[in-house]
């Protein structure tokens, strides 16, 4: 497969969202790998854990924030959805579908949330906020640093974007659900993440990320759209 030239890797995320509509040039002609599925997405806008339950605890619609009277003190959301799970609901929210194109295209990632039996957070940051990424989710600057402007070229170079793209949406997934505020919990990449009630609104620590809303409340989880994207550095 033959890339383009090094000025589409270095174009600045604003062309994607020139218009109303999100558009990425790919890197590669024929890319055939879950990088390739995500840059499609852009064009077009383990353990069990017995203890585990459905979500069943809601305010209404559109609220961003505790308080709530929920016992687990979780952000208010939509009424739960009993009788679907999370990959059912990922792509519903335009606001939120490049992200929702990559847990589709991370097999990890896409497994957890078909799981029934595996309650999850997805922590969707918006469109918006991967546009405004200072490099793409599957670009890390280590390897232009080691490899240069070919890094991402060939097969080891959509290898490594692949891996790297694995590594930004895997840090978005929280292997917990209902979410307490304060409670620590690891990503699927091993991160440890947690929220607070700032002022009304709920942030996710560490980098005060910003929850718009939850958006989605079903039988194994919570989508929640995200003002900014976290931290996904190796």
């Amino acid at each position: 497969m033959k890339p383009y030239s090094l000025a589409a890797y270095l174009v600045t995320p604003a062309i994607f969202f020139a218009s109303s509509q999100a558009q990425l040039i790919p890197f590669y002609n024929k890319p055939s790998t879950a990088r390739h599925q995500a840059e499609e997405t852009y064009r077009k806008g383990g353990l069990i854990n017995q203890q585990q339950r459905p979500i069943m605890d809601a305010n209404g619609p559109n609220i961003q924030l505790p308080p709530s009277s929920s016992d687990d003190n979780t952000p208010s959301g939509p009424p739960p959805q009993g009788n679907v799970i999370l990959s059912d609901v990922i792509g519903n929210q335009r606001q939120i579908n490049i992200f929702a194109g990559f847990t589709r295209d991370i097999a990890t990632v896409a497994t957890r949330l078909d799981a029934s039996v595996l309650n999850t957070t997805v922590l969707a940051p918006m469109n918006s906020a991967i546009s405004a990424l200072p490099r793409k989710p599957w670009e890390d600057p280590k390897d232009y640093a080691e490899l240069g402007a070919t890094a991402y070229e060939g097969q080891s170079g959509s290898d490594r974007a692949n891996t790297n793209l694995k590594r930004f949406t895997e840090a978005h997934v929280v292997t917990a659900s209902p979410w307490k505020e304060g409670e620590k919990v690891k990503t699927l990449a091993g991160t440890e993440l947690w929220w607070e009630n700032k002022g009304g609104k709920a942030v996710i620590q560490p980098g005060e990320v910003e929850v718009e809303r939850v958006v989605s409340r079903v039988a194994n989880g919570e989508v929640w759209m995200l003002k900014g994207a976290l931290n996904y550095a190796a």
